[in-house]
């Protein structure tokens, strides 16, 4: 029981922890084996700062058991691994980021441009609506005063239409009046001239009769 205790504690001496993160050095490209020794297989090469999962490791060989973010399980010497990532694997991601940071500064300068320009054509637009709305306020104010004057001179066309009726009126009462008038004169004229005519009618009978009168009297003056 003792000698298995020693074994066990040997064997987990050998082994490390199960989904333990290691990392490919940057020195060179490496090969995963099939087994725990440069005589299996090649299975893939493997370049620095390649991501695995350690499964266990074998002091005896040298060898780790890892597998690929793929699920592909291999084996490769330990001494190739690292707990953290090469420093080449942190400055390519770091360019890779500084790349996309320079990217998206470019983009950001592009936009910033692009809404200048915006910017600038909205203020010219803006100043463009303003003098539009400066001169539609003029020319509204001038309708308003147009149609004011419209409305008087509507007004002052009734007046004036009202009187021109009035005045016709009028003056068909005159025309009238004056037809009576002349009606009138005639009549009298008429009348004058019956009562004249009547005159003469009178004086014609009553004329030779005053003659004969005179002329009997003479004639007795004479006797």
């Amino acid at each position: 029981m003792k000698y298995l205790s020693y074994f066990i504690l040997i064997f987990l001496g050998n082994t490390a922890a199960f989904a333990q993160s290691v990392y490919v050095t940057d020195s060179m490209k490496y090969t995963l084996r099939s087994g725990a020794s440069g005589s299996h297989k090649v299975i893939r090469m493997l370049t620095s700062g390649t991501r695995l999962i350690l499964l266990e490791t074998d002091k005896t060989s040298g060898y780790s058991k890892v597998k690929t973010t793929a699920g592909i399980t291999g084996y490769i010497p330990t001494r190739f691994t690292l707990k953290q990532p090469a420093s080449k694997w942190f400055l390519d991601k770091a360019n890779k980021k500084l790349k996309l940071l320079q990217a998206e500064n470019k983009q950001i300068k592009d936009n910033l441009s692009t809404l200048q320009t915006n910017n600038s054509e909205t203020l010219s637009t803006t100043q463009s609506l303003g003098k539009e709305r400066d001169q539609l306020s003029t020319e509204l104010n001038e309708l308003r005063k147009t149609a004011s004057n419209a409305i008087q001179l509507q007004r002052q066309r009734n007046e004036l239409q009202e009187r021109v009726v009035h005045v016709e009126r009028e003056l068909q009462q005159l025309k009238r009046k004056n037809q009576a008038l002349e009606d009138s004169t005639n009549q009298d004229w008429f009348l004058y001239g019956g009562i004249l005519s009547f005159l003469g009618i009178i004086f014609g009978l009553f004329i030779p009769k005053i003659r004969w009168q005179r002329r009997s009297q003479n004639n007795w003056d004479t006797f």
